[in-house]
């Protein structure tokens, strides 16, 4: 027989942003957890609001199957004496087995006799099995958890009752004082508690009471309500899609209206306004069908229709206030230059550890113009980033960042946009903050994207000096997201950056410029590279290079962001060719032994006079012509010229003793290995790739 089951954990209000992973944890849960029982399952369909995460499983079978298990114990010659006697060992492991010694047979395992016991296990029944809901349920985790009354228990919310049915009959178990039960609560204001006959009427009987369980059909709900708002007003509307799946974890019976604000408002920049209707209040804005912002909203109610009016204009209320203070703020911010609010920028703290943010925007000068002229930036654009660097934090204590903290960088722009800046220092002040997730968007422009990456370069160096380095999961100031911000943006606009010698040249020109932090920033460059290296390997994995690929070209020689990158693409696009097993181990084979070689850089030498045979000669020829141009060579180049090695390397290996017996014959082997060495290192550290025939 086919068994249905209904779990439902009833809470208090649950955040909205965690009510849907947590369902998909619970239905990952309750799944694996079947799974490990070997109770078979159709589907399990999930449930959830912000009061309630239910599970409704489906085509559970009615018991675990049976299972029949020989179970290998002792040799025969420990199991019996030599009188064919039991010994302690037989006896306790029969016993163990939940059997006797008159139970045990005999069977050769690879030509030994070995004591066995065959058992039978009855598979336990569904019922028993679902027991185990509880643990399911309380090994559930949280980004928030909270405690309550006087237990110990945390969990995201308290829980208010547990239903657990399988078909009509109820799962008993408990948490805390919580029992199980048929008794689920309908909405909070429109409906009343509902005795559930059994699991399958869950969705309806809730229904009745005001909660569509739903998700999904609840979010089809209010997109079709918002839409029909929207057409009968002739409004275009814009339904984010985390604004719509927040606004949906909000409610149970949602509603639409539409609510407006006064025109003066429109002055406001539409950001102010998105931001206080979207951020502050989960509304919806609306613009006409050209896309102009209209003074109107759409929010959706936890409940039906009765007495809206009063809920609309309750809400049209709060909106007001908030942007009667953005109108404050707008007005006041412009009673100052961009100049008073940078001079207000010596007294603001970047770090208590570090220096004021005024200092800061002085170093990112100084770096700005270092990479601005390594990347090859127009005249005009230096000019305009030099410009940005010098006040692109000033809108950071503008009245409306403090008031609307996400804004800033928007307000940036549009405050220097008014006075009088050019648009290309305006639209870098903005995009200096981007990428503002691990992936999201990236600078346009050449100007913005270069100010990004030297803002986010200083944070990184500083960081680290200040001993602030990122361990495990603990990174407050986001340095990881800012690293990946520095590649990702490097890998779009192509420029070439070796990471370790411009941090080099950076430092001392801070220094020269008398603007260089209190601390041994130094010192800190080898692990800035490495933490740098490991965003690399992050953005490789991402674009499905393989993982030993990836390990391999972030630990060579090479310290060049883009040329790492195109390394490994170089290696991927090449993995899959007749010849690159062949290559590799030829070439792994050159950095192995090389190894055992210590040079200093000015002595690798190679005197041709001690060649022996003609081998040698001919891979010094080939390596001397390998390496005209090398270093600035495509990464494609690179290993076209390495793979040209292979041959040349195979046949000397075939015909001379590297670890010959004269220290000079060997010195010098070792010398020609060791420069062949430093040209793979310059593409990747190819002894970490897997190679396979």
């Amino acid at each position: 027989m086919a068994n249905n089951f209904l779990l439902e954990i009833g809470l208090e209000e649950i955040p909205a942003h965690v009510v849907t992973p947590s369902i998909q944890q619970l239905k990952k849960r309750a799944g694996d957890y079947l799974k490990e029982q070997r109770i078979t399952f159709d589907q399990i369909k999930t449930f959830s609001t912000p009061r309630r995460l239910a599970l409704y499983i489906t085509g559970l079978a009615d018991k675990q199957p049976d299972v029949d298990k020989s179970v290998k114990g002792p040799a025969k010659k420990i199991a019996q004496d030599a009188d064919g006697n039991w010994t302690k060992a037989a006896i306790g492991f029969s016993r163990g087995q939940g059997a006797t010694t008159d139970d045990i047979t005999f069977k050769q395992v690879k030509g030994v006799d070995y004591v066995f016991v065959e058992k039978h296990i009855a598979g336990k029944p569904v019922d028993e099995i679902l027991t185990g809901m509880k643990a399911v349920i309380t090994a559930m985790t949280f980004p928030t958890m909270m405690k309550w009354a006087d237990y110990s228990f945390e969990y995201v919310r308290p829980i208010k009752w547990l239903v657990a049915l399988l078909n009509d009959q109820v799962i008993p178990f408990q948490i805390l004082d919580v029992s199980t039960d048929r008794i689920t609560s309908g909405h909070r204001f429109l409906g009343k508690d509902i005795e559930l006959a059994n699991a399958d009427e869950y969705e309806e009987q809730l229904t009745r009471q005001f909660v569509i369980a739903d998700a999904q059909k609840r979010k089809e709900l209010i997109v079709k309500q918002i839409h029909q708002i929207a057409a009968d007003n002739d409004w275009t509307v814009n339904l984010d899609p985390d604004l719509l799946e927040e606004v949906n974890n909000l409610v149970e019976w949602p509603t639409a209206f539409a609510g407006k604000f006064d025109e003066k408002y429109l002055k406001i920049p539409d950001e102010v306004l998105i931001t206080s209707m979207k951020d502050h209040q989960r509304f919806f804005y609306v613009t006409s069908n050209d896309g102009t912002l209209l003074p109107h909203f759409i929010s959706v109610r936890n409940g039906n229709d009765y007495d809206i009016q009063n809920v609309i204009a309750g809400n049209e209320k709060v909106l007001t206030a908030r942007l009667e203070d953005a109108m404050f703020f707008y007005e006041e911010d412009q009673k100052k230059t961009i100049a008073d609010y940078v001079a207000r920028l010596k007294k603001v703290s970047f770090h208590d550890k570090i220096s004021t943010m005024y200092e800061k925007m002085q170093r990112v000068q100084v770096i700005s113009h270092y990479l601005g002229q390594l990347f090859d930036l127009s005249e005009q654009e230096l000019k305009d980033e030099q410009r940005a660097a010098e006040i692109y934090k000033f809108d950071l204590v503008t009245g409306m960042v403090g008031e609307f903290a996400e804004l800033q960088g928007v307000m940036g722009e549009k405050y220097a946009l008014l006075n009088g800046e050019s648009p290309a220092v305006a639209r870098a002040i903005s995009e200096h903050y981007q990428p503002i997730s691990a992936n999201g968007e990236l600078p346009k422009t050449n100007v913005g994207a270069l100010l990004a990456v030297s803002d986010k370069l200083d944070s990184i160096l500083t960081f680290f000096a200040a001993g602030m380095v990122p361990s495990g999961s603990n990174d407050p100031y986001a340095l990881r997201r800012q690293a990946t911000g520095i590649v990702r943006i490097v890998a779009d606009k192509k420029w070439q950056f070796d990471l370790i010698d411009a941090l080099t040249q950076i430092i001392k020109l801070q220094t020269e410029n008398k603007v260089a932090p209190k601390l041994d920033q130094q010192s800190q460059i080898p692990a800035v590279g490495d933490f740098i290296k490991d965003r690399i390997k992050q953005y490789l994995d991402d674009l499905g290079i393989r993982y030993d690929i990836s390990d391999a070209v972030t630990s060579g020689s090479q310290t060049d962001i883009l040329f790492s990158i195109a390394s490994g693409q170089v290696l991927q696009n090449h993995k899959d060719d007749d010849d690159f097993k062949e290559i590799i181990e030829s070439l792994t084979r050159v950095l192995r032994i090389s190894q055992k070689g210590q040079f200093a850089a000015d002595d690798l030498k190679v005197d041709p006079t001690l060649f022996e045979n003609e081998t040698e000669k001919h891979l010094n020829q080939k390596v001397a012509a390998v390496s005209v141009g090398y270093d600035q060579a495509s990464a494609e180049e690179a290993f076209k010229r390495l793979s040209e090695l292979k041959d040349p390397i195979n046949a000397y290996f075939d015909a001379t003793m590297v670890m010959a017996k004269d220290e000079k014959l060997r010195a010098n082997h070792l010398r020609q290995l060791t420069l062949i060495s430093h040209l793979i290192l310059h593409l990747g550290d190819l002894d970490k790739l897997v190679v396979k025939g």
